[in-house]
């Protein structure tokens, strides 16, 4: 019998979350209205969550609440409220991101299951390693792996007793997750705090090419490879769409449901995928799990490609077929609509009814009776009643029982019905003992298990202002910068590409020749390049390295090896730090420059930890596998493959409508980058926040942006040094040297 895979559905909604329901979803994923990577999507309200748990398990169905953005530190408070109440309800996950997340879960919530979001982009077994310490339950597998390296990781995670989920449907995002700050950076909207505008989407200035929407991609749908998936050993399949309504829900999820029990049934995968393309899509592709990284996954049209797909066989002009296609959808969509939201008004997120008597008398124990909609029981006091002094305590009544037992009203049961007619007499029990009463009350409703009860998590206390003498650091990527290390005292970080097994005897002698040299680690690491990264590790032994990588993170804390957290990997609050010190051995980090100036203030830095923050550098909007210059310049080669990777040495930029124009990058071993028009250049925040960075950085590879810098590296380095050392005329000159120049971020934040 083969293995069955769960059908994990998006729930944007209540009405979302009962079409979800009704066609066959095995599990939800939800979000409350705030701390969710979907705040555009409507979501669900506290209150109702009790009401949802029901009515799911009730169903079969578990839910999955998502918690997944980078939380800052004004937040935590309100984030601890939350999940003291949340460790109170059923929820079967949480789904998180940030690490500060996981560290508050592991020390002081530790009944929930937690679950590491997408937004972690996950995609080696180091990253695995690093979750599963961090008492992940499971994980869902990055976007950009393909069929063998999703067997190799699901293997992994199982061995590390993590199950794996994958998207197989819905809208695919051109950036690895979690290294897209494009919105965050040109709007103010972060993709890490769940607010992306999706500037990837916008319309630009016709390329070369002749493309109007060059970053756009196709929706992903894996619809054919179900089986592959099911070989590979997955858990769970799961599918985007929480910002859609319960129609386009209702109807992936049935038809994917229907899939699923053909395969169990019959061995049988359905390639007709009709019913999926009668609601929006904008194409469909499946080249990521395929390895088939050809131009084919971009589509030169953000909006709704269903009309077309259905009007593009027929015979007759494109308008009208056009016309008449969107008239079939319009009513076809309509019958769906009119069918499901019948169904779903059917189904209540009420909470269940409690009917609740206390019987007694003077000198006898009391009777509590509580009857739901499912069972009943009796209990009994340990005490017994005895007649009320009213001069002493007020006696039993409504009020009092019902302020004793508010509690249960916070479950998914809600007292419709305090009877108190066969109480005899004024009558009178201690507080406590009503108490213990509403205690055994609560562990029966919740399926014989204590309830949790609520934590107070100790205030992080700063530490006695010390003074701190800050030092420089940068980051080269050429052996031409080289003679820099004679040239300054500051820290130089030598950039290791996303691809460099081919080169790595060459990386290895470079590092070992030239013992200055600190090796950054890009935070996309993938198959052989991340066992490449394991052996130059172990074959240098470098004193200490910078990783945006959590899996070579993980490998430096194995192998003993000091490291400090690089600026990608999305650090905003003290515990957070505390997670990479604690669990990890982490010696410092990168501070992420989404977050402002009071933002970064608020942040307590852990003890004998050093903080980093970069104050110039290229702004880095997204980074993507795919070949952006298939559609923005051209390219001869159709597919990208593992030469290209290596020996591809490019860039072009676009415009969009509004007259600003991104940089796209592309250097040899590295991925597809797109830069912001100006650098980041922020020399406020020595004087703002004084003592607190240990190290101030800058980037001085050789990416070329609208940013020009009027000076050698030596003479900018020499300039920040300068700045450092308390130079009054060191402002001016390197506003002067480095222009046109932002700190937006530093100012705006998130």
């Amino acid at each position: 019998m083969k293995k069955e895979i769960e059908l994990l559905a998006p729930g944007g909604d209540v009405d979302s979350i009962k079409a979800a329901i009704l066609a066959g979803a095995n599990a939800i994923y939800c979000g409350l209205d705030k701390f969710n990577a979907r705040s555009q999507a409507k979501n669900i309200s506290l209150k109702d969550l009790n009401g949802i748990l029901r009515l799911a398990h009730k169903n079969d169905c578990e839910v999955f609440l998502t918690l997944n953005i980078i939380i800052v530190e004004r937040e935590i408070p309100a984030l601890i409220d939350l999940l003291n109440k949340l460790v109170k309800t059923k929820l079967d996950g949480i789904i998180i991101q940030d690490l500060g997340v996981f560290y508050l879960i592991n020390k002081y919530f530790p009944t929930l299951n937690i679950h590491a979001s997408t937004q972690m982009t996950t995609h080696n077994e180091g990253q695995i390693k690093f979750l599963s310490k961090l008492n992940a339950t499971r994980v869902n597998l990055s976007r950009e792996l393909n069929i063998n390296e999703i067997t190799a990781l699901t293997s992994a995670a199982h061995e590390n007793n993590l199950l794996t989920e994958v998207f197989v449907h819905g809208s695919n995002c051109i950036s690895f997750s979690g290294l897209c700050y494009m919105s965050s950076v040109t709007g103010g909207n972060s993709g890490n705090r769940g607010q992306c505008s999706q500037p990837c989407r916008d319309e630009y200035l016709t390329t070369a090419e002749g493309k109007n929407f060059p970053l756009n991609i196709k929706d992903n749908s894996a619809f054919s490879d179900l089986k592959i998936l099911a070989d590979a050993g997955v858990d769970s399949i799961k599918i985007e769409g929480r910002i859609k309504k319960y129609h386009y829900v209702y109807t992936v999820v049935e038809t994917w449901r229907k899939q699923l029990q053909s395969f169990y049934e019959q061995d049988k995968i359905n390639k007709d995928n009709s019913e999926l393309r009668k609601v929006f899509n904008r194409d469909f592709s499946n080249s990521f799990l395929q390895g088939d990284m050809s131009r084919n996954i971009f589509i030169d049209n953000p909006r709704d490609n269903s009309a077309i797909h259905l009007a593009k066989n027929w015979v007759g002009s494109k308008d009208e077929n056009l016309t008449k296609a969107k008239k079939v959808l319009f009513e076809q969509k309509s019958k769906i609509i009119d069918n499901v939201k019948d169904r779903i008004d059917k189904l209540s997120i009420k909470k269940a009814p409690l009917l609740i008597s206390l019987i007694g008398e003077a000198g006898e124990l009391l009777s509590v009776s509580v009857k739901t909609p499912e069972t009943s029981f009796i209990m009994n006091s340990n005490l017994n009643l005895v007649t009320a002094d009213k001069s002493k305590a007020h006696p039993l009544d409504q009020e009092i029982v019902l302020k004793r037992f508010k509690a249960l009203n916070d479950t998914e049961y809600f007292i419709e019905k305090l009877d108190l007619e066969n109480l005899k007499g004024d009558l009178f029990i201690p507080l406590k003992e009503l108490t213990l009463i509403k205690n055994e009350i609560l562990f029966l409703l919740n399926d014989s298990k204590d309830v949790v009860k609520a934590v107070q998590v100790p205030v992080l206390e700063k530490q006695d202002d010390k003074k701190i003498t800050a030092s420089l650091s940068l980051l080269i990527s050429s052996e031409t910068d080289l003679d820099l290390c004679d040239e300054t005292s500051a820290d130089i970080y030598f950039q290791i590409p996303n691809s460099f097994k081919h080169k790595l005897s060459y990386f290895i002698e470079l590092f070992k020749n030239n013992k200055r040299l600190i090796p950054w680690f890009p935070a996309v690491l993938m198959g052989e390049n991340y066992t490449a990264a394991i052996e130059l590790l172990q074959q240098v032994q470098p004193e200490r390295i910078v990783t945006n990588n959590s899996g070579i993170a993980f490998i430096a804390y194995e192998e003993g090896i000091s490291w400090t957290a690089g600026p990608y990997m999305n650090l905003v609050n003290s515990y957070s730090l505390l997670c990479l010190k604690e669990h990890f051995n982490c010696a410092g980090a990168f501070i992420s420059n989404e977050i402002n100036a009071q933002q970064i203030k608020k942040i307590v830095k852990p003890d004998n930890f050093k903080l980093t923050y970069s104050i110039s550098h290229p702004i880095v909007l997204m980074t993507t596998i795919a070949c952006m210059f298939h559609q923005v310049s051209g390219c001869k080669k159709n597919i990208v493959d593992d030469k290209c990777i290596q020996r591809c040495e490019n860039s072009a930029s676009i415009t969009n409508l509004k007259d600003i124009s991104y940089f796209i990058d592309k250097e040899k071993g590295g991925y597809h980058t797109v830069y912001n028009e100006t650098n980041f250049l922020n020399t406020d925040i020595i004087s703002d926040i004084p003592d607190m960075f240990s190290n101030f950085f800058i980037d001085l590879r050789d990416i070329k942006t609208g940013t020009n810098v009027d000076a050698d590296k030596a003479k900018t380095v020499k300039l920040f040094e300068n700045h450092l050392n308390g130079s009054s005329d060191s402002i001016t000159a390197l506003n002067q040297k480095i222009q046109p120049s932002t700190n937006t971020q530093y100012t705006r934040g998130i």
